[in-house]
């Protein structure tokens, strides 16, 4: 453990970056953003999720303008891509249904898009999951699409959920796949920090 020198915030609402955030040993508040998530046109979902994620930091570093030079915000966002289209969040249990169906027995990626952002610099990247489902039957998407877990999720599954029965094998970061790759988000923290202290030493 190492004693944390900064103030961080969590530009998200999601439970599970928080836990996850938590998990990676950090100190931080939640203050989540609100910001325009239309897809551009012609904007691919790499570019897509990594553009939300710098809005989300940049949106909420703004709203603390009259904090202390050690803030650090992190933004994040998960897409599941198939196809090279994008799925998002259900809207309904039926739209969830339609989005595991085309799931079912295939291999998907997941992006998370993550940000750090300071005064000084932004600092950013994207996470690469590749997820493989098997094949799901009928009355096992019924069921699942009847309850509530799947509607607040990208691609109407969560990893950490029922929905892992379905999946055989991942090749990649696992919390990437729950919405924080972990790893990729303590480096961009870090790098946040040390910036910070360059500016703080007069080097920027």
């Amino acid at each position: 453990m190492h004693r944390q020198r900064f103030r961080l915030i969590l530009a998200s609402a999601s439970p599970r970056r928080r836990e996850l955030l938590a998990q990676a040993g950090y100190s931080f508040t939640v203050d989540a953003a609100d910001v325009d998530e239309s897809l551009r046109e012609g904007e691919r979902a790499e570019e897509y999720v990594l553009r939300l994620a710098v809005e989300k930091a940049q949106a909420v570093l703004a709203r603390h303008t009259d904090e202390e030079d050690s803030l650090i915000v992190l933004g994040a966002d998960t897409s599941v891509v198939l196809d090279e289209q994008i799925l998002g969040k259900p809207a309904d249990g039926h739209d969830a249904r339609r989005m595991l169906q085309r799931l079912s027995g295939r291999r998907h990626r997941v992006l998370t898009g993550v940000a750090a952002a300071t005064r000084m610099r932004v600092v950013s990247g994207v996470e690469s999951t590749e997820v493989v489902f098997a094949e799901i039957s009928a009355q096992e998407l019924d069921a699942y699409c009847a309850t509530k877990e799947p509607l607040d999720k990208a691609g109407a599954y969560g990893i950490q959920g029922y929905a892992a029965r379905w999946i055989p094998r991942i090749e990649g970061c696992y919390f990437n796949v729950m919405g924080l790759p972990i790893a990729r988000v303590v480096g961009l923290i870090e790098w946040g920090a040390i910036g910070r202290r360059e500016r703080k030493n007069g080097l920027d």
